[in-house]
């Protein structure tokens, strides 16, 4: 729409401009050039826009040229006839004193004219819809990326419950008194799983203290043997992240790095926030492989790569260390 209005007081302040700029001494007529701009304006704003709203999206529905240009034709020759005897009779009153009102080239030079708005006006309605497509394409490419979002954050949670229900069972199984608090905790896990992580974005304090129930659960599992060191730096309040973005990396390092039976197990979390940017490392040891293990494995780790991509693109960085002992994870994050 402003492209149109703004094309058209341009339009109309050239032609007035033209037809009151002084010729030969003479005073322009002002009134008499306003109303033969604004009559000229209007004959091919009608015409326009007729086969801007009606004949154009025919032939573009039905793809017929013939129809479409016999179509055109005829309201088009009927403004022109309109608009070159209109100006005669506005400009000169029919007297024959401006000879050049009534020469062919005058003629030819409302239908060239005329054709020319026709023409850009009728461009700008293919930029415009080109413009809506990429629209709609953006629109539907956001949804997408916001159905796999959503498709890879609840794969999450079958794989934590399914995770935390072993737990559970082994500690009810060796009758456990930790087998109450650990329901407590994983109550308190599922109600910021099922609620928070809904939104886009939370609060990093409730990701943490997430992170931290989780290693609770842990370390009640592990009786305590392994040494878990987990250390939070910087100021944390006001900064959100991706919710569930964290915790494969540290369910990984429990599953595949630790073990009651190897006394050299351990795991060491840092997160660390400075401005906008967090840096969050995970190091654990190895114990022996297990094939199943590290099928699933490479499945979590691959979600949590495309959730990267899709929440944090090109405003994150993720290095993994493997080597034969030790198995570390450094993500850098920018929060802004």
């Amino acid at each position: 729409m402003f492209i149109h209005l703004s094309f058209w007081c341009v339009y109309f302040s050239f032609f007035y401009y033209q037809f009151t700029f002084p010729k030969h001494g003479q005073e322009p007529n002002w009134a008499t050039a306003f109303f033969d701009v604004f009559f000229q304006v209007s004959c091919m704003a009608t015409i326009a826009y007729s086969n801007y709203f009606y004949y154009l999206p025919r032939f573009l529905q039905h793809k017929k040229l013939f129809q479409y240009l016999a179509g055109l034709a005829v309201p088009f020759t009927v403004v022109v006839v309109v608009l070159v005897h209109g100006k005669r009779w506005i400009v000169d009153g029919y007297t024959y004193k401006a000879f050049y009102l009534y020469s062919d080239r005058f003629t030819v030079s409302c239908v060239l004219s005329t054709l020319f708005i026709v023409v850009f006006v009728g461009l700008l309605k293919f930029v415009e819809d080109w413009f809506e497509l990429e629209a709609k394409k953006k629109e539907l490419e956001n949804e997408t990326l916001m159905a796999e979002l959503r498709f890879l954050k609840a794969q999450i949670n079958p794989h934590f419950l399914f995770n935390t229900l072993n737990n559970l069972y082994y500690l009810a199984f060796t009758n456990s008194p930790n087998t109450t608090e650990v329901i407590a905790k994983l109550s308190q896990m599922m109600r910021y799983m099922i609620y928070d992580s809904n939104h886009n974005k939370v609060p990093l304090t409730k990701e943490i203290e997430y992170m931290e129930n989780y290693i609770s659960l842990e370390e009640l599992r592990l009786n305590n043997e392994i040494p878990i060191h987990f250390e939070v730096v910087g100021e944390l309040n006001g900064i959100s992240i991706v919710p569930l973005i964290l915790i494969t990396f540290l369910e990984n390092a429990f599953k595949h790095g630790v073990s009651n039976n190897a006394k050299e197990s351990y795991i060491k979390i840092k997160v660390e926030v400075q401005h906008q940017e967090c840096w969050y490392s995970v190091e654990n040891s190895k114990i022996p492989k297990n094939t199943n293990n590290e099928e699933k494995s490479g499945i979590g780790l691959q979600n949590v790569k495309r959730r990267l991509e899709l929440s944090y693109p090109n405003q994150y960085d993720l290095k993994i260390e493997d080597s034969e002992k030790k198995y570390c994870v450094n993500l850098k994050l920018n929060l802004s």
